[in-house]
């Protein structure tokens, strides 16, 4: 049986059993998945971009589970964190009652309490007692034990997202300007600080200073007297720096992060924040060799910040240590072991596999078939994102057909009643959204004006139509599966990352979390390359597509130079790991092979790139 070192773990994260979460999914892909599998104590997370999907999701689970529902309508004052609020309130309430039902039934007999137990990690403290429950007798001590592994059962924590960039200030009914206070982030941050949960909220796509300056005003982000903290800061990042930068801002406030969620930057869904060539090992290391001073520098300017308050910072938080965990392409045990026991993370996270888990996420038929179907050539790196970021894509969605269609039929972009996206004030004073016909029509215009050739115009235009609304279309998913909207008027839009391409069914929640921790036999192939070899392939494919659209200034040439740089260092690392010893379904062995075939790759396409900075 395979041994992880739990016992630290778990005693640092108290209540919670398991030694992996599941991640934010799109917007809606994840909406309710608390309410799936909270009861049965796995962790996951909620988007709060889109509070209108999450009105509609209300009343449809309000409806469901008899609770009372009153309409939070669009005009309503400080519409976007009441929406949210009621949203994260209702997801609360069911999960208490749906863990409160579990919690009464009884042991032995196949039920959820024995679902609850079946899926811990055997090296939990709370499995070993129950393993020890079902060998003994019926009886008094029989009794006590069941009552206490009663007792200690906990739900997983109901975790919210936060894309800080995503910061517009929409006007008010009137048409009126609104303060800072209703942006879109802090509105979403309002509204989860006045909800009764008690989680933590993930901060990604890098540093918003005013919304982590305003979390200032909510004292259930900083410790009570007994040293707990109700609303726990989790930042994604993608580097130690990055880390280090956001976690002083926020210490300087007395704000102390609970955990430093890392992702890579390429090997992952939704968004991608590709380094500058530095590989996710190469992070991990420096995460493991300098982890302390996430400690040592941060703990300090927290208890100043809690003593110029005039606040006692409890005893009990002064061993306190942040979690670091990793996300992003993880598809084996094996390579688990090696993230836990050769890099030191306390967790990982698991999202696009779970996408084929319809006990765990909320996905329409349609587009969890594509995803089973779905091979490497299905996913791809693309630039349909209206926010100018990369964003895993899968092919043939609804999303992309409804797109299609529309340019074919002469009326590109979408209607934007949404606004989330809204950034650009190339034509308007107002910003707008770089996938709404306002936009699209406006710049194909200017294109069709263009002194450039039809060869050009034709690229230019290409560019233009292939934004796609997500903020719309990666909710309709949801809306579809709970069957609140029509497959034929809701395009749906999907961003799994690649590793997805090695699942090719439909798995039970068993069946995926067997295969998390190494239990009976692997559900993707063995032929699967290491993530880490992936990983490079996809950084190599990137710089490829970086010289292809280089138009040759000195920063772009020296940004250049160092990504090519960096990766073939994170490659002579990549090779050390492959010379260890490998866990058990760990493909290291894949790893050789794709250096050799990747350096010579990068060779060829660096040659290219030098000829023609000689030629500029």
């Amino acid at each position: 049986m395979t041994k992880f070192p739990l016992e630290g773990i778990i005693k640092h994260l108290r209540d919670y059993y398991h030694t992996f979460h599941i991640p934010v999914m799109g917007i809606g892909h994840s909406v309710d998945t608390p309410i799936r599998v909270a009861p049965l104590g796995i962790a996951s997370v909620i988007s709060l971009v889109d509070d209108i999907l999450l009105e509609k999701i209300r009343k449809y689970y309000n409806e469901k589970y008899g609770l009372p529902y009153v309409k939070l309508p669009r005009k309503e004052e400080d519409g976007r964190a009441k929406r949210i609020t009621a949203y994260l309130e209702t997801v609360r309430e069911i999960v208490r009652i749906k863990m409160e039902d579990v919690r009464e039934e009884p042991f032995f007999e196949v039920n959820n309490k024995r679902k609850y137990f079946d899926l811990l990690s055997e090296e939990t403290p709370l499995k070993r007692g129950y393993n020890k429950l079902l060998k003994m007798k019926a009886g008094p001590e029989r009794n006590a034990l069941a009552k206490d592994l009663t007792r200690k059962m906990q739900l997983g924590s109901i975790d919210v997202n936060i894309m800080v960039k995503l910061d517009a200030i929409s006007p008010d009914n009137n048409g009126n300007s609104l303060s800072d206070e209703f942006s879109d982030a802090k509105s979403a941050l309002r509204g989860y600080a006045r909800s009764g949960l008690r989680s933590g909220i993930v901060f990604s796509a890098g540093i918003n200073q005013s919304l982590f300056t305003y979390m200032t005003r909510f004292q259930d982000f900083y410790r009570d007297e007994a040293g707990e903290i109700k609303k726990k800061i989790i930042l994604k990042v993608s580097d130690f720096r990055s880390a280090l930068i956001q976690g002083r801002f926020l210490a300087r406030k007395g704000l102390e992060v609970y955990e430093f969620r890392i992702e890579s930057g390429l090997n992952c869904g939704g968004h991608l924040f590709p380094c500058n060539g530095d590989l996710l090992p190469c992070h991990l290391r420096d995460f493991k060799e300098k982890r302390e001073l996430l400690t040592t520098e941060l703990q300090p300017l927290i208890q100043k910040y809690y003593k110029n308050m005039g606040w006692k910072y409890p005893e009990s938080a002064l061993s306190s240590r942040p979690l670091i965990t990793v996300q992003g392409g993880i598809g084996t045990h094996g390579e688990v072991r090696r993230l836990m026991e050769d890099f030191g993370m306390d967790l990982t996270g698991w999202a696009s596999p779970f996408l084929l888990v319809p006990e765990a996420t909320c996905v329409d038929v349609p587009t969890r078939e594509l995803l089973r179907q779905a091979g490497e050539e299905e996913l791809y790196m693309s630039d349909v994102s209206p926010l100018e970021i990369l964003f895993s894509n899968l092919r043939k969605t609804g999303s992309e057909i409804w797109t299609r269609n529309n340019v074919a039929r002469g009326k590109p972009g979408s209607p934007c009643g949404k606004r989330f996206l809204v950034s650009n004030t190339e034509f308007t004073e107002r910003p707008i959204c770089l996938a709404s016909r306002q936009y699209q029509k406006m710049k194909l215009q200017e294109i069709e004006n263009m002194e450039v050739s039809d060869g050009e115009k034709e690229r230019l235009c290409r560019k233009v139509v292939e934004k796609t609304c997500i903020c719309d279309h990666l909710g309709n998913g949801a809306l579809i599966a709970l069957g609140i909207a029509k497959e034929k008027s809701a395009p749906q839009s999907i961003c799994p990352g690649p590793n997805i391409a090695w699942f090719n069914k439909t798995y039970t929640l068993k069946e995926m979390v067997d295969h998390i921790y190494g239990r009976g036999p692997s559900l993707v192939s063995s032929e699967r390359p290491h993530m880490f070899a992936k990983e490079i392939v996809m950084y190599v494919d990137y710089l490829e597509e970086q010289v292809t659209h280089c138009t040759y200034t000195p920063k772009e040439i020296k940004t250049l130079h160092a990504f090519k740089e960096n990766l073939e260092e994170g490659m002579d690392f990549c090779l050390s790991i492959a010379q260890k010893r490998p866990y058990q379904e760990e493909n290291l062995a894949s790893i050789p092979s794709c250096v050799k075939g990747q350096r010579a790759r990068l060779k060829s396409i660096y040659a290219n790139f030098e000829k023609k900075v000689e030629l500029e």
